[in-house]
């Protein structure tokens, strides 16, 4: 599918370049695509789609940003985010797919998952969590498991955010700064700012055996976070002709009176001491 939405208002004076992007433009353009998301969760939610989109990448190079974007207009219930983290020492002992199935979508829904099964073609090979056996029976058997899930009607979307070296060591350093940010930067991220070239090269195999027909890679252009966030959202819009079936307005009736009713002392109730209100 092209990258251009199937409403013609959706993709209507969204053309920029990078020379006239300004903030209130992505602001804008950013609140204008967010609006789409939610017809498309109502057209997901009506039609019974399951649609699962997997954002991979390396570490700093936005993928929690769109991911953020992406869900804060939706309803939780229909479009969800999966960010698994180390297996327990039962999951190791599981077929390798098996504790991402669990998490896959039924009728109505989206999951997004903030890195997936491509842990053993990323992570898992470079830094010798896996074996040569597990990382070639991975190569060999991902293929035929996404086409599995297309097959079974599962709509499987595949984003790559690159980002140059040089990008990701300014946000490295950003994070060290940020107490806010700090915790996502991990011992491994460190590690495989480390492992630039270990990472290419594996990411370099992991397309060639995966980037099938039915599931194929999409690379997201991520140095410019917020043009990525845009590019990212867009095109995801796109993959999925959808509707407009938001229900019709509705319009709140009078406040029915109180009918006698008084509520307890205000002193019989526990509150949350107030610091910042008005003396």
């Amino acid at each position: 599918m092209g990258d251009t939405m199937p409403n013609d208002n959706a993709a209507q004076g969204s053309e920029t370049s990078q020379k006239t992007f300004t903030k209130s433009f992505y602001e804008s353009e950013l609140k204008r695509l967010q609006i789409e998301l939610v017809k498309l969760q109502g057209w997901v939610k009506q039609e019974g789609l399951r649609v699962v989109v997997l954002f991979e990448g390396r570490d700093a190079a936005g993928k929690g940003g769109v991911i953020k974007r992406i869900t804060e207009s939706l309803n939780p219930r229909v479009c969800r985010v999966v960010a698994l983290g180390q297996p327990t020492e039962r999951e190791k002992t599981q077929w390798y797919f098996q504790r991402y199935v669990p998490h896959l979508p039924a009728a109505g829904e989206i999951v997004l998952f903030d890195r997936s099964w491509y842990n053993r073609a990323g992570v898992e090979r470079v830094m010798g969590f896996c074996t040569d056996v597990e990382y070639q029976y991975f190569m060999h058997s991902c293929p035929h498991f996404e086409r599995m899930l297309t097959q079974s009607g599962i709509l499987l979307i595949k984003y790559w955010f690159s980002v140059s070296d040089e990008e990701q060591e300014k946000r490295f350093r950003g994070r060290l700064n940020d107490p806010t940010k700090q915790w996502k930067l991990s011992p491994m991220d460190l590690e495989s700012r480390d492992r630039w070239v270990d990472y290419s090269k594996a990411k370099d195999e992991m397309f060639a055996h995966t980037d099938i027909k039915q599931a194929p890679w999409i690379v997201v252009e991520a140095d410019s976070k917020k043009i990525a966030r845009l590019n990212c959202i867009r095109h995801f819009l796109s993959m999925i002709p959808y509707e407009d079936v938001t229900p019709i307005k509705i319009e709140l009736s009078p406040r029915k009176s109180l009918g006698g009713y008084v509520r307890p002392p205000m002193s019989d109730q526990t509150f949350v001491p107030d610091h910042y209100g008005s003396d």
